[in-house]
């Protein structure tokens, strides 16, 4: 397919409107308090600091959740307070002070408002890019596993709203193989694949319907279901993702492999896999990992044997921690917290700690979470197509989308871009636009209110058609 007659159309008038309005306000904002503050450059320097602060705050709050929000909040506060005092200790009376600060908020609640108006399409502007992906299988197949999320299939009577849709369901029971459900259901003529499920049987099930050209269904019905959030789909409630075998929009997405073993997810090695490969580990969890981080970060600890070579050629050896995943993370204090902005980047994330003591890594890792371990030396992050991990044992404990496996090194890492065909309730579209601007810049907004595409989330669409 050409992909300049799938290039998608300009930003909405609606979209350039706002980011019009948004870089307008923010500018007025900046002359306002230049002109109210001008005769006090003191007072003058800290509001523009406390603005700058203010606004990163600002969207934060608006675009990501705990605990980034949490900060968001804080620097919001702390830079409003910051303004307001400059602006109370400059006014000539505190009435003027007043006002001032009403329109300065206004304004800046505006900016942030219209801001994120501009780069998040609307409904209806995605429905016009995506119009031509609506599939409807004849013959899908949903796989449930019955025992997964503490029963989820059978809590939400997902069997049920299968046989309304038309869709045959089939059983994971004792003794039974998924894969060799999977085949046999392709074997029957299955055209459409789904998985009700935890996220290593969504990525098992994932890997037969990529081997045949099949589009796959996600249905939240584990645990945790990470790839089910990063799709936009809800996780409390499996039954919102049953429409996407009637009416269905298709993505692409990557998948990533190490080795022959694909995982829609993440890989983890060092102390989290270790920990996770221990007998009694998923019926005690707490127990296990309260016993075993000791012995693991100590003082006398021994470093993990985990060799890598960084994208800028630096060779890193001992990691605590390396987690290597199928598009990058935005780190969160767990896994369960961690969110990834996008699934078509073409790239793999990886995240390495290297820290001396148990201390140093849970301190590192904690200034991470809110964006202020970037330039710690024990802190290794950054994207790659293609990544190894080495060991001098020959043997490597890795969770793979959550199951613990022992793995021959070297591990070979590799994104497949857009391999993945994905169907998808429509509403997700939306959900997946407004993470994917999280990261936006100024360039962005300046580029939707020239009429160009912002590259946070219109490229993610030209990518997905080129490679259909």
């Amino acid at each position: 397919m050409n992909a300049s007659a799938t290039r998608p159309s300009a930003p909405s008038a609606a979209r350039r409107s706002a980011a019009i309005v948004s870089l307008a306000t923010a500018l007025a904002v900046v002359v306002v308090l230049v002109l109210l503050l001008a005769h006090a450059l003191l007072f003058l320097v800290g509001a523009l600091v406390g603005l700058l602060v203010l606004a990163g705050g600002g969207w934060w709050t608006v675009t990501e959740r705990n605990p980034r929000r949490a900060v968001g909040i804080a620097g919001l506060v702390t830079g409003a307070v910051v303004i307001c005092l400059a602006v109370v200790l400059a006014a000539a009376s505190a009435d003027a002070a007043v006002v001032w600060i009403l329109v300065l908020g206004g304004l800046v609640a505006l900016s942030t408002l219209t801001a994120r108006a501009a780069l998040v399409p609307d409904l209806h502007e995605l429905d016009r890019r995506h119009g031509m992906h609506r599939l409807r299988p004849n013959k899908p197949v949903l796989l449930c596993n019955p025992w997964s999320g503490g029963g989820k299939v059978e809590k939400f009577e997902l069997v049920k709203i299968a046989e309304d849709l038309g869709v045959e369901t089939v059983f994971l029971d004792h003794g039974l193989d998924l894969a060799d459900l999977a085949y046999d259901a392709i074997a029957r003529g299955a055209d459409c694949l789904g998985m009700a499920g935890g996220d290593g049987s969504q990525a098992l099930v994932a890997s037969i319907a990529i081997a045949h050209d099949l589009p796959f269904v996600c249905i939240s019905a584990g645990t945790r279901n990470h790839f089910a959030l990063d799709l936009g789909l809800n996780r409390e409630d499996p039954r919102t993702g049953m429409v996407a075998f009637r009416d269905g929009i298709e993505r692409r997405v990557d998948y990533a492999t190490v080795g022959d073993r694909l995982f829609v997810n993440n890989v983890s090695l060092g102390v989290y896999a270790t920990i996770v490969q221990q007998q009694g580990y998923r019926d005690a969890k707490r127990e296990t990992t309260t016993q075993l981080l000791p012995e693991l970060l100590g003082r006398q600890a021994k470093p993990f044997d985990l060799q890598f070579t960084r994208g800028d050629g630096v060779d890193v050896d001992g990691a605590f921690l390396v987690l290597v995943s199928n598009n990058p993370y935005i780190l969160g204090p767990a896994l369960d917290l961690s969110q990834r902005r996008r699934l078509d980047t073409g790239t793999l994330g990886v995240v390495a700690v290297t820290a001396k003591t148990g201390t140093e890594a849970a301190s590192l890792v904690t200034r991470s979470v809110v964006g202020l371990g970037r330039r710690d030396p024990n802190l290794h992050e950054f994207t790659a197509e293609s990544f190894e991990i080495r060991s001098r044992s020959g043997k490597v404990f890795a969770g793979v989308d959550g199951e613990s496996l022992e793995l021959d090194a070297p591990l070979e890492f590799r994104s497949h871009a857009g391999g993945l065909r994905v169907l998808v309730p429509e509403e997700t579209l939306s959900a997946a636009a407004r993470r994917s601007v999280r990261g936006f810049n100024l360039g962005d907004l300046v580029e939707v209110a020239r009429g160009r595409r912002s590259s946070s989330v219109d490229e993610t669409d030209v990518r997905e058609r080129e490679t259909t």
